[in-house]
């Protein structure tokens, strides 16, 4: 499983958002992109893809921007990564008839083990975790 830059800097713009739940107003492209050293033209495209996956909305004009569409704790960080790459997990292996009944397996396992975990964490436990100035998160 190999995940791109793409799907860290939608994890990173997210997480930026979730710090400013509850706070009036939207952040603008440019300070999520300064604030997280990410291309800003790049980032628009990341936030059109959040906002068809209902992780963000946006407004317009001249106060608009980007905020969250849903409270941070019920946005998960595999929810983030599936909005960017799709699956979690997936294998040509899971949808093979000619693969091994054993493997077939194994690749189950792996795919649910990977979902599992990132579906516990959520952008809520990631914002506490940066408010408090914790650098550790034990998944």
């Amino acid at each position: 499983m190999k995940l791109s830059v793409k799907s860290d800097y939608a994890a990173r713009a997210v997480l930026s958002l979730a710090r400013r739940y509850g706070k009036e107003g939207s952040t603008p492209v440019e300070d999520l992109a300064l604030e997280n050293e990410i291309p800003s033209s790049y980032l628009v495209q990341i936030l059109i893809d959040l906002k068809a996956g209902h992780i963000v909305k946006s407004q317009r004009g001249k106060e608009g921007g980007y905020r969250l569409a849903r409270a941070p704790a019920e946005i998960t960080f595999g929810q983030v990564i599936e909005c960017i790459h799709g699956p979690l997990f997936d294998s040509p292996a899971l949808s093979d008839g000619g693969c091994p009944p054993e493997l077939k397996a194994v690749w189950q396992r792996l795919a649910k083990a990977v979902e599992k975990e990132a579906t516990i964490v959520n952008f809520q436990q990631l914002a506490e975790l940066s408010a408090s100035g914790g650098a550790n998160f034990d998944i």
